[in-house]
């Protein structure tokens, strides 16, 4: 639902700005306070905790640029996903969900969720039959990541959602990779969309946050419940450094794109390299695939180099333009190997002590991305 702004840059730049509300400020105030009285007028707000209208404009932007009927925004990532998980659940309930999941969405599925009763079965996620396949009596969620944490896998999203509305199952979906620029998974018949704000759509490595999307009724039920009671609303000056965040989000994902295509050339091209994970190479085994459910490719890509986890953290820290760092998203390129270990190495459908490395393309030139990089990788041929 795009409202009167049919274009995605229009949605970024001016959605639920409101001028006149705001005395015609072209950026909207902060509302950084915690209550509303309505002693002498009652605009609809009580507690922050519940609306704000610095947070409804970043909410209203997330919501149009998913083509979803409303958003809420949380206090980061993890809080989205946690919310959007719960609020399909019930005690011994059973969820299916893709086995490269990002990490921490998994480790709350499996060592905090079970203690509830929760059972959960981890697929692929290649073929829809393997969905099918792990439908139990008690299913009540099918968690996707497409493209997935680390080896950017895809879903065949509608396929899936057809699949679970078959059975009454729901459909919940982090889509922070893709952004909502390049995959729209609700028009797929998705119900739920995440997003980790702290990633793409912050944009600027000073915030976090975190979005869920989904139909408007299902969310004022969630924003009284998992949002209301638990607390992890997204902060009113968050809110407005993501607004501020917003409006760059179109420019600044076609430069990662093309960033991204280069430096995944490169890396296939390059003879330290045995394997490049990345939905924007012809090569990779899905990419029909993803030219069917997206209209373009972000910035983050894994590739093996085989070469000790102590090898190349050697050579990578030599690296001038490269930060190693946990997170991905930002204006920064970040670097770094992963320790795959027996459980991880499972997960990924990769050998255990493979050398696996993830990078976050920035916007740095990509000339000098290529050239700094290049001479770190010479030195584990």
């Amino acid at each position: 639902m795009l409202n009167s702004y049919s274009r995605k840059e229009d949605i970024c730049t001016h959605l639920g700005d409101d001028y006149e509300r705001y005395l015609g400020a072209i950026v909207p105030p902060i509302f950084q306070n915690t209550l509303f009285t309505q002693k002498t007028s009652d605009q609809g707000y009580s507690y922050t905790r519940e609306s704000n209208p610095t947070i409804e404009i970043a909410e209203k932007k997330i919501a149009a640029l998913e083509e979803g009927e409303a958003a809420k925004c949380f206090s980061s990532g993890m809080a989205a996903v946690s919310a959007a998980v719960m609020h399909w659940l019930s005690k011994d309930d059973h969820i299916i969900c893709i086995k490269s999941v990002y990490p921490r969405a998994r480790e709350l599925l499996d060592s905090y969720l079970r203690k509830f009763g929760i059972e959960i079965t981890y697929v692929s996620g290649a073929a829809v039959e393997e969905f099918e396949q792990a439908i139990q009596p008690n299913t009540k969620l099918i968690y996707l990541e497409s493209p997935s944490s680390l080896i950017f896998a895809m879903q065949d999203l509608a396929a899936v959602a057809k699949l679970a509305q078959a059975y009454g199952i729901a459909t919940v979906i982090d889509n922070t990779w893709a952004t909502p620029l390049f995959q729209n998974p609700l028009n797929f018949g998705i119900d739920m969309v995440i997003h980790s704000a702290t990633k793409y759509l912050g944009g600027h490595s000073d915030i976090l946050g975190g979005a869920i999307v989904s139909r408007a009724e299902v969310l004022e039920e969630l924003n009284f419940r998992e949002r209301g009671l638990f607390g992890a609303v997204m902060d009113p000056h968050q809110a407005w450094l993501l607004i501020r965040s917003l409006r760059t989000l179109p420019v600044r994902m076609l430069q990662h794109q093309q960033s991204s295509l280069a430096m995944a050339t490169f890396l296939e091209r390059h003879e330290a390299v045995s394997q490049v994970f990345y939905p924007g190479l012809p090569s990779h085994p899905q990419y029909e695939l993803g030219q069917k459910q997206m209209s373009g490719y972000s910035g983050v890509m894994g590739f093996i180099v085989n070469r000790s986890y102590e090898q190349i953290m050697e050579a990578l820290r030599g690296l001038k333009l490269y930060e190693i760092g946990p997170s991905w998203g930002g204006f920064e390129s970040l670097i770094g190997p992963m320790k795959v270990d027996e459980q991880l190495a499972w997960h990924l459908g990769i050998p255990q002590g493979a050398g696996l490395v993830r990078i976050s393309v920035g916007l740095e030139h990509i000339d000098s991305l290529i050239g700094d990089l290049e001479q770190g990788l010479n030195g584990l041929v």
